[in-house]
C-alpha cells in the first residue's frame, strides 16, 4: 500500500459534520431479523421476504447530509456490483426525520446508487434493530441471523482519511458469510451521524424550539448552517433542526461546536466561538424534552447572507485562479499552487482580502500570498508574503481603521489550495477579492511575520514529539494583532509566548488540541504592544503514533514538505507598526533581514551573505563599515 496519503476527508464538510463519537452496538450477532416492508423514493414496496434467494443481504443505514454517507455511497455501490452475481443484496435504510423522499432521490441520483434506498417511517426498522448512525451496515446471512454489525471499513472516519482502508469490515463479513463461515469480526462501533429519531415531545416542557433554541441556533450556527453556506446541513427551520436534535446535543456536550481550540486561560479574541453554560443547558433540556416545538409565530430573523462578498462593498480587485481545476470524487489530492499576475502597476495598500471559493464543499482551507520576485526558501507556506486564509466558517473582517498591508507593484498572487473530496467530482476556480486604502490614510504598516522551525525530524511512532522556533527581537516596538498555527495531519498542539527584553514571558495563544481540519486564526480582542527586542516563541507538538487517527504512517520518519503527509510548523502572526517613524520598516526590508542576518544582532555583515550578492551589498553598505542596517535596506528599489 502506497503509504504517502493525504487526508481526503470532506473536512470543509467532516469537522461541521457534528463529529461523533463511535456507538456500541446493543443488539447481539445470532440475533434474528423479522420481515418488514419499506417503500423506496418511487414508491415501490421491498419486503425483506422479497430477497429469499439472496445469501447475504445488507442493511445500510444511510442519510443524504452526512458528509461520511456521501463518501460511502459510491464505495456501497461498488460493493453491491462487485458481489450482486454471488447472491449479495444491498438495501439502503433511511430512518433520518428529517430526509423526505425528495431528498433521497437526489442523493441517490447525485452517488449514482442503483441499489434499493428504503424509507424507514418512524424508526421502525432502525429502532428494531437499534441502528444509531449513519452510515452502519448490517450483515444478515441467509437465516436472515444478524452476522455482522457496524462500520463498513476504516477509510473515513470523523476528521480523518486513508488512502486505502486497512481493515474492509463489511467485505470481510460479506465473503465470510457467502463461505458459510462466521465473520472473524462481529461488530465495529460505527461512526457518523446520529439518526434523525422520530421524538414525542414533552408537552409540559419549559424549553422550545421558538422561544430558547432558535435564538441560540441564529447567534452561533446559522452563519455556517444555512442553504448555500459551507455546513453539510441547514439548521434553519424547526423541522430541519428537530431530525438533527440528538447530534446537537452530543457535539455541545463534547465542546466540539462551535469550533474554537484555543484555552481560555490566555488571552482574549474578537473572533471567539462558544456557548456560554445557560446556552447549553437550554439545548440538553430542549433534546431530552423530546425536541418540542412550541410557538413557531415570531421566529428571530436571520442574519441578512452575503450575496457573494461578505464585506460591504465590491472588492477593488478581484483575481482569480488562472485555471479551473476538477477535483475528483475520491482520494488523494495533493496541494496545488496556482500563480496569477494580477498586473499592478504600482504599489497598493490592501485593507482587506476575502478569499471566496469556487466550490465551497471541496476548499479545505486556502492561503493566499503575494510574491515579489523570487520565492524565499526560508519562507512559510507559499513562498511570499502571507495575504490572507480561507477555512471553513471564516468570516472576513477589516484591518482597523488607518492599517493596511502593502503589496508592491509587480507582485504576484499566489494561491495555495488544499481539495478534500466528497464523494461527487467537482470544478473549482476560487478567487480572492481585494480592498485597497488610500496610501494617505495608512497610519500603520501591517505585516505578517511568521516564526518557522524547518529542521526537524519525528520519529516514527513517537506520540509527542516537540518542535520549537524563536523569532529575532524585533527591532522597533511592534502592535500584535492576531495569530494562526499551523501545521498538517500529525500536529497535535501548538503554543504561543511572547519573550520580553526584561527576562519576563507572557503565554499569548494555547491551542491545547490542535485541529487540522479548522485553520483558526486567533485575532486579539485588544491588541497588544510590544516593546522592541521581543521575541516571539512557538512551541508544537506533534503525534506520530498510530493513535492519532489522522496520522498517514505511524513508520514514517517525518519532515518538513508542502504536502499533509509532509509537516510543517509555522506560526503566522500579524504586527502593526507606525510608517510615521523615522527608522520605519517596509515588510520586504524586514524579510530580508531575517533571512540573512544569521548571528540576529540586528544587521548583516558582509560574511552573513552568498558571494554573488556581495555587489549588491557593497552598493547598500554607505558608510564601509563591512555592515547593512534596515535603514540601509531601504535603498533596495524592490523594497521602498
Amino acid at each position: 500500500m502506497n503509504k504517502r496519503f493525504s487526508a481526503a476527508v470532506t473536512i470543509a464538510a467532516a469537522a461541521i459534520l457534528l463529529s461523533s463519537r463511535a456507538t456500541a452496538v446493543a443488539i447481539p450477532v445470532e440475533t434474528p431479523v423479522s420481515d418488514f416492508s419499506l417503500q423506496d423514493f418511487r414508491g415501490k414496496t421491498h419486503r425483506l421476504s422479497d430477497y429469499q434467494d439472496s445469501k447475504v443481504v445488507v442493511l445500510a443505514f444511510l442519510g443524504t447530509e452526512c458528509p461520511l454517507v456521501k463518501l460511502y455511497g459510491p464505495i456501497l455501490e461498488q460493493i453491491s456490483e462487485k458481489y450482486q452475481a454471488s447472491g449479495v443484496t444491498i438495501l439502503g435504510i433511511n430512518a433520518n426525520r428529517q430526509d423526505s423522499i425528495t431528498n433521497i432521490a437526489a442523493y441517490a441520483r447525485r452517488q449514482q446508487i442503483t441499489f434499493p434506498i428504503l424509507k424507514d417511517v418512524g424508526n421502525t426498522l432502525a429502532d428494531a434493530t437499534d441502528a444509531q448512525r449513519t452510515p452502519s451496515v448490517i450483515v444478515l446471512n441467509s437465516d436472515r441471523v444478524i452476522v455482522y454489525q457496524g462500520r463498513i471499513d476504516d477509510q473515513y472516519g470523523i476528521g480523518y482519511a486513508q488512502e486505502n482502508p486497512k481493515h474492509t469490515y463489511l467485505i470481510d463479513a460479506i465473503e465470510a458469510t457467502l463461505a458459510d463461515q462466521r465473520p472473524a469480526v462481529a461488530n465495529v462501533p460505527a461512526e457518523g451521524c446520529l439518526i434523525g429519531r422520530m421524538r414525542k415531545p414533552a408537552a409540559d416542557s419549559s424549553v422550545t424550539y421558538g422561544t430558547h433554541i432558535a435564538p441560540i441556533l441564529v447567534k452561533h450556527c446559522a452563519e455556517c448552517h444555512r442553504e448555500g453556506e459551507i455546513a453539510p446541513f441547514a439548521l434553519t427551520s424547526y423541522d430541519e433542526v428537530a431530525g438533527w436534535a440528538d447530534m446537537i446535543r452530543e457535539v455541545v456536550a463534547d465542546q466540539r461546536m462551535p469550533p474554537w481550540h484555543a484555552d481560555p486561560a490566555h488571552g482574549k479574541f474578537s473572533n471567539a466561538r462558544g456557548l456560554n453554560a445557560k446556552e447549553q443547558q437550554l439545548i440538553n433540556q430542549w433534546v431530552l424534552a423530546g425536541a418540542p416545538a412550541g410557538d413557531l409565530s415570531n421566529l428571530p430573523a436571520l442574519p441578512p447572507k452575503a450575496d457573494g462578498w461578505q464585506l460591504d462593498s465590491e472588492p477593488d480587485l478581484v483575481v482569480q485562479m488562472n485555471e479551473t481545476f476538477r477535483v475528483p470524487a475520491d482520494g488523494v489530492v495533493k496541494y496545488k499552487y496556482f500563480e496569477v499576475d494580477p498586473g499592478l502597476t504600482e504599489d497598493k495598500w490592501v485593507r482587506a482580502a476575502e478569499v471566496i471559493p469556487g466550490s465551497r464543499d471541496v476548499v479545505h482551507h486556502v492561503l493566499v500570498f503575494a510574491r515579489n520576485g523570487q520565492s524565499d526558501e526560508n519562507s512559510g507556506a507559499g513562498g511570499g508574503s502571507f495575504l490572507t486564509a480561507y477555512v471553513p466558517g471564516l468570516r472576513a473582517v477589516e484591518l482597523p481603521t488607518g492599517m493596511a498591508k502593502l503589496v508592491p507593484a509587480g507582485s504576484k498572487i499566489i494561491f495555495q489550495m488544499h481539495y478534500t473530496p466528497v464523494g461527487e467530482a467537482r470544478t473549482d476556480r476560487t478567487a480572492v477579492g481585494l480592498y485597497f486604502a488610500d496610501e494617505k490614510d495608512v497610519e500603520q504598516i501591517v505585516v505578517t511575520q511568521e516564526t518557522t522551525q524547518r529542521d526537524f525530524a519525528i520519529p516514527p511512532r513517537n506520540p509527542n514529539f516537540e518542535v520549537e522556533a524563536t523569532s529575532q527581537r524585533a527591532p522597533i516596538p511592534l502592535r500584535l494583532l492576531a495569530m494562526m498555527p499551523h501545521m498538517h495531519l500529525r500536529g497535535k498542539s501548538f503554543r504561543y509566548e511572547a519573550l520580553l527584553p526584561d527576562g519576563q514571558r507572557q503565554t499569548l495563544l494555547d491551542v491545547p488540541a490542535y485541529d487540522f481540519n479548522w485553520q483558526t486564526g486567533y485575532r486579539l480582542e485588544t491588541p497588544l504592544d510590544l516593546p522592541a527586542g521581543a521575541r516571539m516563541r512557538c512551541m508544537a507538538h506533534f503525534d506520530n503514533s498510530e493513535n492519532n487517527l489522522n496520522n498517514p504512517d505511524p513508520d514514517a520518519t517525518v519532515g518538513w514538505g508542502d504536502q499533509t503527509w509532509n509537516e510543517m510548523m509555522i506560526g503566522y502572526f500579524d504586527v502593526a507598526y507606525p510608517r510615521s517613524r523615522p527608522d520605519e520598516q517596509p515588510a520586504a526590508a524586514m524579510r530580508l533581514m531575517k533571512q540573512f542576518d544569521k548571528n540576529e544582532d540586528g544587521k548583516i555583515q558582509r560574511n552573513e551573505i552568498p558571494q554573488k550578492l556581495v555587489p549588491v551589498f557593497e552598493q547598500l553598505d554607505t558608510n564601509d563599515n563591512d555592515e547593512v542596517t534596515l535603514q540601509e535596506l531601504k535603498r533596495l528599489p524592490a523594497v521602498r
